[in-house]
């Protein structure tokens, strides 16, 4: 068994993925991982392992069939005594929770996820003056890419996205062209929604506001509101009955757009640190 299937066994069990979609790329491309733990068995199946590239945080899977032999425990222990302090709770389940508690970790960062459930067609969006809202066409690309830097400065995960990553991403299964949308200007791009639609462990098809990215120069006029509005139409005329989004859990003003729209808390990634905790 592979560590990617490991992880699949996981999320079929946890409903929740152990690994983020970063994590799941490199593990896919076989690219080198600044860490790699695992543990096995005779057969040579592997029943626990951490991953982690470059300078994200670690992140940690149990073969649910070999859960509570203290597994986790004995690679955390490890990594920690190697000096690696940072790592990622996703869904904070309780046994995760417990096991960084145990630990001495304590919470850095707090991702939210939330949901939205249709009972209904979701508001029409309100375009501001000036804007034109359209799907996503390849000469987009450079200007997306740009945007997104700089809507993204700040943040770890999403403002390191190159030009490989976005060819890596439209590559995949799920993209469709039409469910981005791109909010031009005079012609140049100032925002985007890129929408997403797969089968979710436990929940079946579903959507996802997967990056609402609005350049600096543009935000504070309601075209996040707009984009987010756009992209929930597009995916309930495809018929999925919930749509979930990533936004961290101190971003007032994205939360008060989300919670606006209708949605509402519902599972939480948690990033645990051993430098929080001293």
């Amino acid at each position: 068994m592979s560590i990617l299937e490991l992880a699949e066994r996981a999320a079929a069990v946890d409903g929740v993925e152990p690994f983020n979609e970063a994590s799941l790329f490199a593990l896919r491309d076989g690219s080198p991982a600044r860490v790699l733990v695992q543990q096995t068995e005779i057969d040579g199946a592997i029943t626990a392992a951490a991953f982690a590239v470059g300078d994200a945080p670690v992140e940690i899977v149990v073969d649910p069939a070999h859960r509570g032999a203290g597994k986790g425990r004995r690679i955390l222990d490890e990594l920690l005594a190697d000096g690696e302090d940072r790592y990622w709770a996703h869904g904070d389940l309780p046994a995760a929770r417990a096991l960084a508690t145990s630990a001495g970790l304590s919470p850095e960062r707090i991702l939210l996820v939330l949901r939205l459930t249709f009972d209904g067609p979701p508001a029409p969006e309100r375009v501001p003056d000036g804007i034109t809202l359209r799907s996503y066409v390849p000469q987009d690309a450079e200007q997306l890419i740009a945007v997104n830097a700089r809507a993204f400065a700040h943040h770890p995960e999403q403002g390191a996205m190159d030009a490989a990553d976005f060819a890596r991403r439209t590559s995949s299964e799920w993209f469709d062209p039409a469910g981005l949308f791109v909010a031009e200007r005079d012609g140049r791009i100032v925002g985007f929604h890129w929408t997403k639609a797969e089968d979710l462990p436990g929940d079946g098809p579903s959507g996802e506001v997967y990056v609402v990215g609005i350049d600096p120069e543009a935000q504070g006029g309601g075209l996040g509101t707009a984009l987010t509005a756009r992209g929930l139409r597009h995916l309930y005329e495809q018929g999925l009955p919930i749509v979930d989004l990533y936004v961290e859990g101190d971003n007032a003003p994205a939360l008060k757009v989300y919670r606006n729209l209708g949605f509402q808390d519902w599972k939480k990634d948690v990033l645990y640190s051993a430098v929080a905790a001293g």
